[in-house]
């Protein structure tokens, strides 16, 4: 995810968006409530992120933005499956005026409350049934901003477009969704910007641009499972470098003009990296890989899927393995639940000291014996980082010791197994959820040894392991 090493982050609340969109059925005529898909996944450190209900399949999304106007147009078709009986659901969009909701064609009403968007539609969708809802809206996207140490993110416009980087719950700026990655889909981008701007989102393009009438369109699609907070459709001029790594998995990096000098090294790295990670992790889990250096400020890169996102800096070998094992650690294994942010934050922060011991440079145990080193009175030891905090979501602890966790366990069990175990750990669970409690059974089985006291010192007391 996001890497310490450009800056510490966190989450934020979001402020409440504007209604819009036709009125909703009177109290009186409202379905029954045991029938209404839940405003919330199930998250009960974000109790309105996500929604209960149904599972999203794909997201189809066309989309239109107006850098100079900051103006973006859509038109979002979602294609999910009802896990009970829905008389009505919801959404999550913040911000953005509704203007018309249809339900496998019939149009439906809908309300809007704070982020989320409800939907009746026009007959109840009954338990296991497939569904297609298509909601055109549009408006100025607005970020989050001021979170406590997170930034900003979302959907940011910039001078020539915009930098969209949606961890944890900004994918609602831009799009209708089902905002937690508990619910992973598919998606097609079809995307529309003035001519001369490059518009680039996850997965591969499906089809060459076009230009006519003075835009130009882009097709791109990714077709293997991803969470919302991971889609982008991150705009401007930018310089692109195509290829293939040295195993010949796909390539593409882009630069902000600005940073034109970083290009040539931030392709190279990326490929040398992709293909070491998978000779450490297993087979790459998507279908090519890359990363796009942005001309805005962000202070932080996002490991936002087959595309990493670099905000306003030229990243170092060590950000970009962090951003790269991502690909591996929360996007192909993603999290139900927040709290356990470690499993992505603290294997990519390991995969850092991996490629230093690889690399020739500090091994992973000298960086481990030096964060080890630092006193008991040192705020990381307060945090214990299983349960990543609602309020605190992006610790330094999350990341250090998560990563000390990974490396405790090394030496407790010992290279071979530990080697075997993530590669096992990744391949098995490939495009799959994940959670503590499966990694901390996998360990013990393939150790062969009892291991709840190691993970309990370093995952879930707040002080420093003894």
């Amino acid at each position: 995810m996001r890497s310490l090493a450009v800056v510490t982050v966190l989450l934020s609340a979001l402020a409440c968006s504007p209604s819009g969109g036709s009125a909703a059925p009177t109290p009186a005529a409202r379905p029954p409530v045991q029938d209404a898909g839940a405003p919330g996944i199930g998250d009960r450190d974000f109790p309105l992120d996500g929604n209960g209900g149904y599972d999203v399949a794909h997201y189809g999304l066309k989309l239109g933005y107006d850098p100079g106007r900051r103006f973006l147009t859509g038109t979002a078709t979602v294609q999910a499956s009802a896990k009970q009986a829905l008389s009505r659901f919801n959404l999550d969009l913040a911000g953005l005026t509704v203007d018309q909701v249809s339900v496998d064609g019939a149009k439906a009403t809908f309300d809007r409350k704070g982020d989320e968007l409800t939907i009746v539609p026009a007959a109840p969708i009954a338990d296991g049934a497939r569904f297609t809802t298509v909601i055109t809206y549009s408006g100025r996207p607005q970020p989050v901003k001021d979170s406590s140490n997170l930034g900003t993110y979302g959907f940011i416009p910039t001078q020539d477009g915009a930098f969209v980087t949606c961890e944890p719950n900004g994918a609602k700026t831009w799009f209708p969704a089902n905002d937690h990655p508990a619910d992973k889909a598919r998606f097609d981008f079809e995307i529309t910007v003035p001519k001369g701007l490059v518009a680039l989102a996850n997965g591969e393009m499906s089809r060459p641009a076009t230009t006519s009438g003075g835009k130009t369109t882009y097709h791109w699609r990714e077709r293997h499972p991803m969470a919302t907070y991971l889609a982008t459709m991150t705009l401007g001029k930018f310089e692109l470098r195509q290829g293939r790594t040295p195993s010949g998995i796909p390539n593409l990096t882009a630069a902000d003009p600005r940073f034109r000098s970083a290009l040539d090294r931030l392709h190279t790295n990326t490929g040398k990296i992709t293909d070491y990670w998978a000779t450490v992790f297993g087979p790459y889990p998507f279908s090519s890989t890359g990363g796009v250096v942005d001309d805005f400020p962000a202070g932080y890169a996002l490991e936002n899927q087959t595309k990493p996102m670099y905000g306003g800096f030229d990243p170092d070998e060590s950000i970009v393995a962090h951003e790269l094992a991502h690909q591996w650690f929360g996007n192909s294994l993603t999290i139900k639940r927040w709290r356990d942010l470690w499993l992505n934050e603290g294997f990519a922060t390991y995969a850092e000291w991996l490629w230093s011991e690889h690399s020739g440079r500090s091994t992973a145990e000298t960086i481990f014996a030096g964060f080890r080193a630092r006193p008991a009175s040192d705020p990381m030891w307060a945090y214990p980082p299983g349960k990543a905090r609602p309020g605190d979501l992006f610790n330094e602890s999350v990341y250090t010791r998560g990563g000390m966790t990974l490396h405790a366990l090394r030496k407790a069990v010992g290279d071979q197994v530990f080697f075997k175990l993530v590669k096992e750990w990744a391949t098995t669970n490939r495009h799959r959820h994940v959670s503590t409690e499966q990694f901390v059974a996998l360990a013990e089985k393939r150790s062969g040894k009892q291991l709840d006291s190691l993970f309990d010192a370093w995952l879930f007391q707040p002080r420093r392991p003894a």
